[in-house]
């Protein structure tokens, strides 16, 4: 099917605690992909430890392809339910998509998973069975492309009690905020960000609950090959262009003055400079007919850097992130397509030496731009992203 899984998720601690008593389990097997939420009884400590074993056994056991009725076996002589209560110890939800596009997901008493398909609330069908006494909803499905599911911890669906709102804000409200919220971007993460905003501001920033949202939005494998820096020597300029260019189907991108111009040399087209753009901090981008972004070399791709490191820290995503994103220029927009976008990169590396910014003496290896590919290779590759680097 080609599809790509994009699965990304927020947490709000419970006001005044140092940990979330909820936890989230993302893992991959050879053919799928698995995102797991829990949530422990009770908030701080306890209820992390209680949340933290419950998706780590349940993971473990996925992973191993067992049952689900032996895994919820296990999690019940683990876990009993609380005498008192009357109520279990964790809930979780599990969503497992398969490559193929099949897929399974299991709620225990956890508020219902929002499906989102084709700009419309999907409702999922009651399936329930007992195991161990406990009614678990099941739900075996196949996805489509742009379908969003979205996971939520019950702190989710009572934002605002009390306060902003008398009762809550309930599922059918989380619902419809995250449909609209859905429509403006394509990325699991700006979803997840944007839900758990919203649900920060209910709290007035005072969460009465431990609070998730976990993402997971379906997708077309997407190639971006990425042009930086002239090669070493001209003579390979063309065969450099040429491998650049051989994929139609990728999103091509040109870092780098020199590269722009030697690209618009060998495929005989002219260069013309963006005036739309104000930035002081961001060189202007400019255009080649047949390229989809053309951008300044070290500056902008230092900057992109600093975009795709914060992104791996989940804690300092938030909605001033993707306004970041969001701006027209040209570091904002290759981080975004990185981000949002990207499936595989391909990069394809001159050796040549720029004087401008290294002393030329050096080796290739010790020039910034060397460093800045090194780097962005890196990170990518710790978003989950396939890359490979030629070097000319």
């Amino acid at each position: 099917m080609g599809i790509k899984v994009d699965i990304a998720y927020k947490s709000l601690n419970k006001n005044e605690e140092e940990l979330c008593g909820d936890k989230v389990e993302i893992l991959h097997t050879e053919d799928s992909h698995i995102l797991i939420l829990a949530d422990g009884m009770g908030s701080g400590v306890k209820a992390n430890i209680l949340a933290t074993m419950t998706s780590k056994i349940l993971g473990t056991m996925f992973l191993r392809g067992i049952l689900l009725e032996e895994c919820v076996e296990t999690i019940a002589e683990t876990l009993p339910v609380c005498k008192v209560r009357q109520m279990a110890y964790a809930t979780f939800s599990i969503l497992q998509v398969y490559d193929d596009g099949s897929a399974y997901l299991v709620e225990f008493d956890n508020p219902g998973c929002i499906f989102i398909r084709n700009g419309k609330i999907m409702k999922i069908p009651e399936n329930y069975r007992m195991i161990e006494n406990r009614r678990i909803n099941e739900y075996h499905f196949n996805v489509q492309m742009g379908d969003a599911f979205i996971l939520l911890s019950d702190g989710a669906i009572n934002a605002g009690v009390g306060e902003l709102l008398n009762f809550g804000w309930n599922w059918d409200s989380v619902a419809e905020y995250a449909l609209r919220e859905y429509g403006k971007t394509i990325s699991a993460m700006h979803l997840a960000a944007a839900v758990s905003q919203a649900c920060n501001d209910l709290y007035q920033y005072r969460p009465g609950d431990d609070t998730t949202v976990a993402v997971l939005r379906i997708g077309e494998k997407k190639l971006i090959n990425l042009m930086t820096g002239p090669a070493a020597n001209q003579e390979d300029d063309e065969a450099m262009i040429k491998d650049f260019m051989a994929d139609g189907s990728a999103l091509k991108i040109v870092c780098g003055g020199t590269s722009a111009n030697i690209v618009a040399r060998v495929l005989e087209k002219k260069i013309d400079v963006s005036v739309g753009e104000i930035d002081p901090n961001i060189p202007p981008t400019a255009y080649i007919e047949g390229i989809d972004l053309v951008t300044e070399g070290v500056v902008t791709l230092n900057r992109v850097l600093k975009f795709l490191e914060q992104y791996t820290r989940d804690d300092e995503i938030d909605e001033e992130f993707f306004m970041e994103l969001d701006k027209p220029n040209g570091a904002s927009m290759l981080a975004k397509l990185l981000i949002e976008s990207c499936t595989d990169l391909h990069l394809f590396v001159g050796k040549a030496v720029n004087g401008a910014y290294q002393n030329t003496e050096l080796p290739f290896q010790l020039g910034v731009r060397q460093k800045l590919v090194d780097q962005i290779e890196d990170v990518m590759r710790r978003l989950g992203k396939t890359v490979a680097v030629k070097y000319y």
